[in-house]
């Protein structure tokens, strides 16, 4: 069995029910919608690998469900239509589509361009956490200098020893450098007692 969970929304009965029949052959776990509004809902609640969407929907288009889908699900999306227009394709491209198939389509011609978008959107999918993992890093970083400079000012210290001081009590504490920073970046009650004890902890280990 094919372990990839495919949506796919068409507001052609016939369509759906021929791409729909066909992929459970290939051996897809299939989610269906017949309108671009049950396609959202479906498609955040299940999270499928992929969205195979008919472009021109009423009420909720294609290109809508892909903008919500991505921006809240982060799912990607084939697309199918009828229509061929550069206008269309240019959206479709824009919105970050991974695949464009013009209608009738068959089993043979899906699989393969699933296929495709299933590997770009998995390379696609690291990419993007690595980028939050760059992020979070590079904040965690931010806050750990924040709660250096504020030590440095307030015990009249250079940036070394600050440093220093707040990594052997995150040590002694058993916990990360990052969280202790955090919290003494954040306005509380209990930060002053904080920082005294770092430096207490500090001077005697010095």
């Amino acid at each position: 069995m094919n372990p990839y969970k495919i949506l796919v929304a068409d507001d052609d009965i016939f369509t759906l029910t021929s791409i729909t029949s066909g992929l459970k052959k290939a051996g897809y776990e299939i989610l269906s919608a017949p309108d671009g509004a049950i396609a959202v809902q479906l498609g955040l609640q299940e999270q499928p690998d992929l969205a195979i969407l008919d472009i021109r929907m009423p009420g909720m288009s294609g290109i809508d469900v892909a903008r919500k889908l991505r921006a809240d699900g982060r799912i990607n999306t084939l697309f199918l239509s009828a229509y061929s227009d550069k206008d269309v394709v240019e959206l479709a491209t824009q919105e970050g589509a991974l695949g464009y198939l013009v209608k009738p389509i068959n089993i043979q011609q899906l699989v393969p361009a699933i296929e495709a978008a299933l590997k770009r959107s998995a390379e696609l999918n690291e990419l993007q956490q690595k980028e939050v993992d760059l992020t979070d890093a590079i904040t965690r970083n931010r806050e750990i200098s924040v709660a250096v400079g504020i030590y440095m000012e307030r015990f009249s210290v250079n940036e070394q020893s600050a440093f220093d001081a707040l990594r052997n009590y995150a040590r002694h504490e058993r916990m990360k450098l990052a969280s202790l920073s955090k919290e003494l970046i954040q306005e509380s009650d209990s930060r002053d007692t904080l920082f005294k004890a770092i430096h207490c902890h500090h001077q005697k280990a010095h």
